[in-house]
């Protein structure tokens, strides 16, 4: 049975704050109080307006990655460097809300000398590419909080690139746990000419694609491309509210049995396509017994991975042989584990039996349209029947389907009529609940998180923001109350 919610606690979650977090370890950051726990207080300390990128500069100017892609609180990881200038400076920034500054600097390095690195080619028959670089740095993490990081390195010359990190949780209890989708990030990297998309031609390459690819290497454009765009908005909203939040990455989801055990929520961000089997299971299982899920995105579990070993540890090579899975090793061998998408052949696992619903298509843009504003979900927002954001559904979108996979009594929020490459179709926010008493929302399109900022991206009106941030805000203090099946006692739903 769903828990019962009085009106006076959700309002109260929503309005309190929780307690503590950990001390700034940056000598030029200005001084603030020492947090004890959580995101509230974390979020009291000055934050640093200055985070994003000045001038990335020529490519290959300076590029990196870290030899692991989340470290335990305390914990150190090494980085790699290849810039073309003498010197090079790092520094460390938690992203969060800080006041509206969005991050805040935790660590900065020295003065390194720097070293131009070459770049690898392909190898092996999964055409991967590894940088096997030297180490340049270790990087304590002294006192750095759980979270979500960008490693800053600058040139002497001026250029800059992004390095992510993760600090993760060891126990999520209690938590809303947000999931950096590393294996998407990764899936899509064209740095060294080759992602799982394509080869060093471009789109059209498609032959000569990755069948796997390493987390030994650095990420291509501006080094956190899909964090940023996909993550980060929906990142500050969360640590925004409050609420007590826990950090992990696909890899840590495959890796750990259970690391989900008593977690409030997990929190799919905006783009999280590629999935082990084992995160599936936990994500599943977790629901199964009262754990709230949330897609903010589209396309989420759409392709099966492997995750393998590279030289530098465990879980650092996501492998997906996707329209090539005769070819995958373990075809005829083990069906469940060959890496194509989800739902195809030989061993078909549509994903709408978790996400509710299913990927359809790439290349639209349309008007998101409201059909159940008396869910809980939209309360208050202002929002009625027809009610249309512009633009917000794209440019990748889900529906809802008939068939035996699909939740049963799934609602659907919105229905968004919809032109896709030629075709007529539509898209889906929608939202189902389990015998647990859990709560599952998607919201069926890859422009939620991109619309929390406001800017105007993609045509979409600035005002939508007022839409989206309320009901994202909604479904975090919702979703981190516990099950939340019947949603808040005292908000109607009809």
């Amino acid at each position: 049975m769903s828990r019962q919610w009085d009106r006076r606690e959700v309002l109260g979650l929503m309005a309190g704050a929780v307690a503590g977090a950990c001390t700034p370890h940056d000598p030029d950051a200005t001084p603030g109080p020492t947090p004890s726990a959580g995101t509230a207080a974390e979020n009291e300390l000055p934050g640093h307006s200055g985070w994003r990128l000045r001038r990335q500069g020529a490519d290959r100017a300076i590029e990196g990655f870290a030899d692991r892609v989340s470290v335990l609180p305390g914990h150190s990881f090494r980085l790699a460097v290849s810039t073309t200038a003498p010197h090079f400076h790092a520094e460390a920034f938690r992203l969060g809300w800080y006041g509206g500054a969005e991050a805040r600097r935790v660590w900065r390095s020295g003065t390194l000398p720097g070293r131009r690195h070459e770049m690898p080619a392909a190898g092996g028959p999964t055409r991967t590419v590894t940088a096997a670089w030297p180490m340049t740095v270790r990087v304590p993490t002294t006192d750095w909080p759980e979270g979500t990081y960008l490693i800053r390195l600058t040139a002497s010359t001026g250029e800059q690139r992004f390095v992510p990190l993760t600090v993760r949780s060891a126990r999520t209890a209690g938590r809303v746990v947000l999931v950096n989708a590393v294996a998407t990030w990764q899936a899509y990297n064209t740095w060294g000419g080759h992602s799982l998309y394509q080869g060093p031609g471009g789109k059209a390459d498609y032959g000569t694609r990755s069948l796997a690819v390493s987390c030994d290497r650095p990420y291509d454009r501006d080094g956190a491309h899909l964090l940023l765009v996909y993550e980060q908005p929906a990142i500050a909203v969360a640590e925004r509210t409050g609420l007590p939040l826990a950090y992990v990455t696909s890899m840590d989801l495959d890796a750990d049995p259970h690391l989900l055990a008593g977690a409030r929520a997990v929190v799919s961000l905006g783009h999280d396509e590629y999935w082990t089997p084992a995160m599936r299971a936990r994500v599943t299982g977790a629901r199964d017994t009262g754990t709230n899920v949330a897609f903010l995105g589209a396309n989420a579990c759409f392709r099966r991975i492997r995750l393998e070993p590279t030289g530098y540890g465990e879980r650092r090579l996501v492998v997906c042989y996707k329209t090539d899975w005769r070819h995958d090793p373990r075809y005829g061998v083990d069906d469940a584990a060959v890496t194509t998408d989800w739902r195809e052949p030989p061993h078909p696992e549509p994903e709408n039996s978790l996400t509710g619903t299913l990927y359809e298509a790439s290349g639209a843009s349309a008007a998101y349209v409201v059909t159940r504003p008396g869910h809980w979900l939209l309360h208050g927002t202002g929002a009625v029947q027809g009610t249309r954001f512009p633009n917000l559904v794209g440019t990748e979108y889900d529906r809802v389907v008939d068939g035996p996979f699909t939740p049963r009594g799934i609602d659907v929020l919105a229905h968004s009529p919809l032109v896709c490459r030629g075709v007529s179709s539509f898209h889906n926010s929608a939202y189902y609940t389990t015998l647990s008493g859990s709560g599952v929302f998607n919201t069926g399109t890859m422009r939620w998180v991109e619309s929390l900022k406001g800017d105007g991206a993609h045509g979409i009106p600035p005002h939508t923001a007022d839409f989206t941030q309320q009901v994202t805000r909604a479904l975090l203090h919702a979703f981190a109350a516990g099950p939340a099946a019947d949603g808040p006692s005292g908000l109607v739903r009809r």
